[in-house]
């Protein structure tokens, strides 16, 4: 932003995962996405590498249609499904500033933000 050039950008591959291995578009390397639509809805444990030890029930939609431009610059426009869906999902919440522990109940979200406080803690020691 401070030069005048905004890009979000996230990469996804659940290629090697066996939830994502028979349905995906390989390495997505996404700048600028957005979800033009969403279809169905189904709640899925969900993580993150940010607390790994740490899961919860969210609800997302099964079946996306997403445009962005690829590392290229070309624009490109996809419809993703099962765990590819939710896999970019998440990451587009990232871009929003938002984890998976949002979508939590107050008393979860207090326990693992307060796990997380303590481990960036530890990390800076």
């Amino acid at each position: 932003p401070q030069i005048g050039i905004t890009r979000r950008a996230v990469v996804v591959d659940v290629s090697k995962t066996k939830l994502g291995r028979d349905n995906n578009h390989g390495l997505l390397t996404m700048v600028n996405p957005e979800i033009l639509e969403c279809e169905g809805h189904h709640i899925l444990c969900e993580g993150c590498q940010r607390s790994p030890d740490d899961t919860g029930n969210v609800a997302r939609a099964e079946e996306i249609v997403v445009q962005f431009l690829d590392r290229d610059g070309h624009e490109k426009i996809i419809r993703a499904s099962g765990f590819e869906a939710v896999a970019i999902q998440h990451e587009l919440d990232h871009l929003e500033g938002r984890l998976f522990i949002d979508y939590l109940s107050p008393l979860k979200q207090q326990r693992i933000r307060k796990k997380m406080t303590k481990a960036a803690r530890r990390e800076r020691v």
